[in-house]
């Protein structure tokens, strides 16, 4: 327990808001002794949560743009605690922290408390199932790096089955189905159809990558993405079909079996890996957490500056908050971009309460539009607001190149432009002398 009689930042979520948030506030009060400022998480690195999709297609080496908290807490003034967060008590302002196991389940943490006095819950989202009989049981979750690189794992798996199969003249097809065709679905069928055709250069050499892997996209809605403008929603959904992938929209599934998916109309879709990508909640353990107010999607309720409604000293945002969007509709969506304004704007409301400097003002999303990436056909977007002055449809390498920045943006916002510059040269020095696929 801390009893320092500095001011006690907390932090709970090491996502892209979260971290940015504690690698700010380390630089402006833990260097200047001004106030501790402590970052809770229950994974020991960081990586961009978009990036995952490549991770899970075995197109990206994680090892590459993994962060590891430890490292970045010594380089910024700020504290690590590895731990998962289970109960919070209020009226004494502390957290609990459950006991963490090493590798072999041997004790390395104990259970702990950690005093605050101000408190920031950043720990994004999960999937939301939506209750459909077996889809917890039978799909996997592109959520963490241990969810991509499970799938990775079964990917490649069933790959090499089916190679030993079709060299014994055996049926071999592997059949990926995913489960909800908004960013996260679209970007991993592309790069799965990516993966596919290369994985004859590690061993693969009986299978035709596009007529024996088969990839299924399955929507509920009309249309791909569809959260985003009909034009970028037609666009990718061309591509996609250029790459032979199944698009399947206004599908609904009514139940997943270990083998496969049905829907109301009788359907079944065969498949050997399935992914479930069709809506977002934040955690469960969320729901009524310590007495504070949240959503049927258990998203904590926060006001205009990101005060939860029933405690001033607990903030949340990123996908665990529900905020207003002032001057748009509905809550702030659950957006990388979303998380990076939220994490600057709270600087700010700190510089208020620990420097006495002025009020910011209500929190204003600024809607910068859309990017979506499908590998190596390039990617499909629109730009807005502030990017443009209006709203402009992009695609191909232009919008590859602009979706490649968000990363490096981020990359810039924990290091800085001259390591992250850097980072960049070295990591691609570094990818082009090394296979494209990772296989293990």
């Amino acid at each position: 327990m801390n009893n320092s009689k500095k001011p006690v930042i907390v932090v709970v979520g090491g996502g892209a808001g979260g971290l940015e948030l504690v690698t700010q506030l380390g630089d402006r009060y833990g260097a200047k002794g001004l106030a501790d400022i402590v970052l809770v998480d229950a994974s020991p690195i960081h990586i961009w949560k978009p990036h995952l999709h490549e991770v899970a297609a075995g197109r990206m080496d994680m090892h590459m743009h993994r962060l590891e908290y430890v490292a970045q807490a010594r380089w910024h003034s700020f504290e690590f605690q590895l731990g998962r967060m289970t109960a919070i008590d209020r009226a004494r302002k502390t957290l609990h922290i459950e006991a963490v196991a090493d590798f072999d389940g041997e004790p390395m943490l104990p259970e702990r408390e950690l005093h605050y006095d101000y408190l920031v819950i950043a720990v994004g989202s999960t999937v939301n199932t939506f209750g459909i009989p077996g889809a917890e049981e039978h799909t996997m979750a592109l959520d963490t790096t241990h969810d991509a690189e499970r799938f990775r794992q079964k990917l490649v798996a069933a790959c090499m089955r089916a190679d030993a199969r079709a060299e014994r003249g055996e049926p071999h097809e592997v059949s990926i189905a995913i489960i909800g065709a908004g960013a996260t679905g679209v970007e991993l069928s592309a790069e799965l159809r990516h993966t596919s055709k290369v994985l004859r250069a590690f061993g693969v050499h009986s299978m035709d990558p596009r007529q024996d892997v088969r990839i299924t996209l399955i929507e509920a809605a009309d249309r791909v993405l569809p959260a985003l403008p009909a034009r970028i929603s037609a666009s990718a959904e061309k591509l996609l079909r250029d790459m032979g992938i199944d698009v399947r929209t206004s599908v609904r599934v009514s139940e997943v079996r270990p083998d496969g998916l049905a829907t109301p109309g009788g359907e079944f879709v065969r498949a050997d890996l399935m992914v479930w990508a069709a809506g977002i909640k934040a955690p469960n353990m969320l729901s009524g957490f310590g007495g504070l107010e949240s959503n049927r999607i258990n998203q904590l309720v926060v006001d205009d500056h990101l005060v939860t409604t029933h405690d001033p000293d607990i903030y949340a945002f990123g996908d665990c908050a529900a905020c207003q969007w002032l001057g748009g509709e509905g809550t702030i969506p659950p957006r990388a971009q979303a998380a990076h304004q939220q994490a600057s704007y709270l600087v700010k409301i700190f510089a208020m309460r620990l420097e006495g400097k002025g009020d910011p003002g209500p929190f204003r999303y600024k809607d910068f539009g859309s990017l979506v990436s499908l590998g190596k056909s390039g990617a499909t977007g629109n730009l807005m607001g502030g990017v443009v002055g209006g709203s402009m449809f992009i695609e191909g390498l232009v919008a590859r190149m602009m979706y490649r920045s968000l990363y490096q943006m981020h990359q810039i916002a924990l290091h800085g432009w001259v390591k992250s510059s850097l980072d960049a040269v070295a990591r691609f020095i570094k990818q082009s002398t090394e296979p494209h696929v990772k296989l293990h």
